[in-house]
């Protein structure tokens, strides 16, 4: 211990700036290989500057702003009681992230086999879906059911409008009929717009994951409403399905066409000039 009677010199806290002086009784310790005005501080304030910066956790390593100098903190020896609880503490620490990332990613995967296992029977019917997968391995279920959502996914992200409307854009002017069912479409526009990026047209991981969850429902509705004469389940169900992309894309190409030429059309006009008093 390091008391101010041991000293022959004024020292100075670099934490709340007091001298020994002010507190003949404060404790206080050369922590690092600062010299000068840095070199002390009272252990009760570099106590609490250390408390600040581990923040709850007392096994991080605390090294001084100025030197870099790592601190050598000890602790009082443990009992075995405090010592095997201390371990059982440090070990459920690190053990409980990749046990919540397991949880996480088993429950992600129990999910995506149920959600594929109502999207069978959704599609190809109730007892008809049973039926497959009662007779299929259940490995391949297993491994096919929960690839059903990732490929639904994977299917959205494709934006299949984007390369349509680019070659109609390119070839609109040669073909007459198109300025006929959508008009405007091929007339020159005086400049053109700089083009939004993917992530700002509307598409963000929210609604590729609703509209690709949500498109086996949309095609069923679909395939029962436009084509209730077809027999079979499956086949309503790809025809309705077909049906309400194609529907879907048409819209939306009409849409961004329109947006386009709403921008390349774009004005801006002369600032209104005021009479001055």
């Amino acid at each position: 211990k390091i008391t101010p009677g041991a000293l022959n010199f004024t020292q100075s806290c670099w934490v709340c700036f007091a001298t020994d002086e002010d507190d003949r009784t404060a404790e206080w310790v050369r922590p690092c290989r600062c010299r000068g005005s840095t070199k002390w501080v009272h252990q009760s304030c570099l106590q609490r500057w250390v408390d600040e910066k581990q923040r709850g956790n007392s096994t991080a390593r605390v090294a001084c702003p100025q030197c870099n100098a790592e601190y050598l903190i000890v602790f009082p020896k443990l009992g075995p009681v405090v010592y095997v609880l201390d371990l059982a503490d440090r070990l459920i620490s690190k053990a409980c992230p990749f046990a919540a990332a397991g949880i996480m990613v088993g429950s992600i995967y129990w999910t995506a086999v149920t959600y594929g296992a109502v999207t069978v029977m959704q599609v190809v019917g109730h007892k008809e879906g049973l039926d497959v997968m009662e007779r299929a391995d259940p490995l391949f279920l297993l491994i096919g059911l929960p690839t059903i959502p990732v490929m639904l996914i994977l299917g959205k992200m494709i934006r299949w409008e984007d390369y349509v409307l680019r070659l109609w854009r390119k070839y609109s002017n040669k073909l007459q009929i198109l300025n006929s069912i959508f008009p405007g479409i091929g007339c020159p526009v005086p400049r053109i717009p700089a083009e939004a990026s993917p992530l700002a047209d509307h598409v963000s991981a929210t609604r590729i994951l609703c509209g690709a969850l949500v498109f086996p429902t949309i095609a069923t509705i679909v395939g029962k409403l436009m084509f209730s004469s077809v027999n079979s389940n499956l086949q309503r169900t790809i025809l309705g399905g077909i049906a309400f992309v194609a529907i879907k894309g048409a819209f939306k190409v009409y849409f961004k066409q329109q947006q386009y030429l709403r921008q390349a059309h774009r004005k801006i006009l002369n600032f209104p000039e005021t009479e001055e008093a």
